[in-house]
């Protein structure tokens, strides 16, 4: 019998051709055990219907992995799985140093143990994949960035190729960020008040970790980002979660004992909430009042496309009581990992501290490369893109939402890419997503979303970031007939 075909796919972050792709495919498969000798692999026609590639690329696959004595050919009967291929190693008999740790004293520190989001990392080969923040290939300007990066690595570019920045950053990216970036959403700030981070959630790490003490107290949403929760149970600063409402975090429901305080305002994580012009105002003065800080994460503000976004926090703020925190990592994909912070020097000065005695600062040539892309247009261009894509998707799935008749919780007022959806009370929606998965649909559970053990289990979260146009219907319809039935 011959191996499935359907245990053969192509996966999204090859950077290899076709050919090399299904080369190291079934050798990966061979040394990891998964196909053993003398069995029989699937014909180069059914292999390249399944995959939709060419056949002739498929026989060069086989034709290679021959040469090299993975596979051998039988005639008319086909490829096999050579007695002579490369056996998987066997680590049973390594003598190795044996384990006489107790670690459950050892460990003075526990991460692990921190509510995360799960994705499956094979996420693009579900047909109907409504989850979040993922690489879409119709989304983005791989040729562009392609560009981008060669001419980075130019000789008149070397030096910020191989320049040890220490503490400081590409002044060519910081420029386009006060220049252009910060502007659009009415900041004005000096490059000493800007630091590149390696995403948003380094930006709230390094927040949290020059600002809150086991002495000081965080008060943040609720729900809120899992990693935010998971980054200020590590401060071991006092938690003080505030229920959201339709218009985001509500200024009177944040206590006086808190010393910072975490937003979303203008996409709510993960309810998609934006907040009001007069509640951010009353937000501000609820600060000042009880002498907080406040850490904006204006992530997903790029992506109004309904209407003009409001202006940030940031923008509003009179005494410099805002850290303001920016990402790319959304908006261009999110394996970029570029953020930045923003805020008065006093804060910058510890920030940049902590940054370069963990990390010194993000590649040299991914700032570099990022900086060419936003200012030659390219990421303008990406931008505009992605919204009118994003508005069609959200167009669809309303709709399918209104023929299925499933719940909206929670809708960006500007855009965004997600919906926060309700399930009938009773339901589990961990169970669900296990029972969708076996249907080749992907939802987020929202339990991980909120603080404490009795989180409710029946909100989830469906993001049209990364699924194409033409299969959310039947992804709805599915989502909707394992619900009710």
């Amino acid at each position: 019998m011959a191996l499935p075909v359907e245990t053969f796919f192509l996966s999204p972050d090859h950077h290899g051709t076709l050919q090399s792709q299904v080369q190291q495919m079934i050798a990966q498969g061979v040394l990891s055990g998964r196909f053993q000798p003398e069995e029989k692999l699937p014909s180069t026609r059914k292999l390249a219907a399944h995959l939709g590639i060419s056949r002739i690329t498929v026989t060069l696959a086989y034709t290679d992995l021959v040469a090299a004595d993975y596979l051998t050919s039988r005639g008319r009967s086909g490829y096999f799985v050579s007695p002579d291929a490369p056996h998987p190693p066997n680590f049973q008999n390594a003598q190795g140093a044996e384990d006489k740790i107790d670690w459950s004293r050892s460990i003075a520190h526990r991460f692990s143990e921190t509510a995360q989001l799960s994705k499956p990392s094979d996420w693009a080969r579900f047909k109907h994949p409504f989850i979040y923040g993922q690489a879409d290939p119709e989304l983005f300007d791989h040729a562009n960035w392609r560009l981008c990066a060669i001419q980075a690595l130019g000789q008149r570019d070397f030096g910020p190729l191989t320049t040890d920045y220490f503490d400081q950053d590409d002044p060519k990216l910081i420029e386009f960020i006060v220049r252009h970036t910060l502007p659009r959403r009415g900041i004005v700030a000096k490059p000493s008040e800007v630091l590149i981070t390696m995403g948003a959630q380094n930006a709230l790490w390094l927040a949290a970790s020059v600002l809150l003490t086991q002495r000081r107290s965080a008060a943040f949403e609720d729900p809120c980002y899992p990693a935010l929760r998971g980054v200020l149970q590590q401060a071991r600063c006092g938690l003080l979660p505030v229920s959201v409402d339709r218009d985001g975090l509500p200024p009177d429901g944040i206590s006086k004992k808190a010393d910072v305080v975490f937003t979303t305002p203008s996409h709510q994580s993960p309810t998609t909430a934006t907040m009001p012009l007069g509640r951010r105002r009353a937000l501000l003065d609820r600060a000042e009042e009880i002498d907080a800080l406040i850490v904006e994460d204006d992530y997903e503000f790029e992506m109004s496309f309904l209407r003009a976004p409001l202006p940030a926090l940031k923008s509003l703020d009179r005494d410099g009581r805002v850290i303001y925190v920016g990402s790319f990592s959304k908006s261009i994909f999110p394996g970029l990992r570029l953020g930045y912070l923003v805020g008065s020097e006093a804060f910058l000065r510890e920030a940049r501290a902590l940054r370069a005695s963990v990390l010194r600062h993000a590649p040299g040539h991914i700032q570099r490369t990022a900086a060419y892309f936003l200012s030659l247009g390219h990421y303008d261009t990406q931008i505009r893109r992605t919204a009118r894509i994003l508005q069609t998707r959200r167009d669809a799935m309303q709709e399918a939402f209104s023929r299925h008749n499933l719940t909206v919780a929670g809708q960006g007022a500007m855009g965004g890419s997600s919906f926060w959806m309700k399930a009938p009370n009773g339901t589990n929606t961990a169970d669900l997503a296990a029972r969708l998965q076996e249907k080749s649909v992907l939802i987020e559970p929202g339990h991980a979303f909120f603080h404490g053990r009795d989180a409710p289990q029946n909100f989830y979260r469906l993001a049209y970031s990364s699924i194409p146009l033409a299969r959310i219907e039947d992804g709805i319809a599915l989502i909707a007939e394992t619900l009710h039935g």
